[in-house]
């Protein structure tokens, strides 16, 4: 989505007489972003260029892959706020002419580093019985 298409809590500045939703990223810290899986199936008109040449220029596309399955590609959608998020899954249906299959939006990630066990600071009833 173009910028100046967008109203000014859509880019980032809360509207007037609001508390914001979501914490003001830190100075020191990295930005806040909410991102989301979407599964899309081409259109009976949309050939799958034209889907790789709209990804091209959409801001919030981070990744995208062809599959091998029911859905044609799935997308990585990443933006600043929900608001923009949304707007961006929306916009894939509108402008890319594609259907959305699903949109999954991505909570957080897993720690897949080290083990629930070895780790001090997850309390005992979050340690797995097993």
């Amino acid at each position: 989505m173009s910028p100046w298409r967008m109203t000014r809590w859509e880019r980032g500045n809360p509207p007037p007489d609001t508390d914001p939703v979501e914490p003001a990223p830190d100075a020191d810290g990295p930005e806040r972003r909410h991102e989301a899986l979407v599964s899309v199936r081409l259109g009976p008109s949309a050939p799958g260029s034209h889907l790789v040449e709209y990804l091209r220029h959409e801001p919030c596309a981070v990744d995208a892959w062809w599959i091998a399955a029911d859905v044609d590609a799935v997308v990585r959608l990443s933006a600043p706020s929900v608001t923009m998020l949304h707007r961006a899954v929306a916009d894939l249906r509108l402008r890319a002419g594609v259907e959305v299959v699903e949109a999954n939006y991505i909570l957080r990630a897993l720690d897949l580093s080290a083990s629930a066990e070895r780790r001090r600071d997850v309390p005992a009833w979050a340690v797995s019985a097993a």
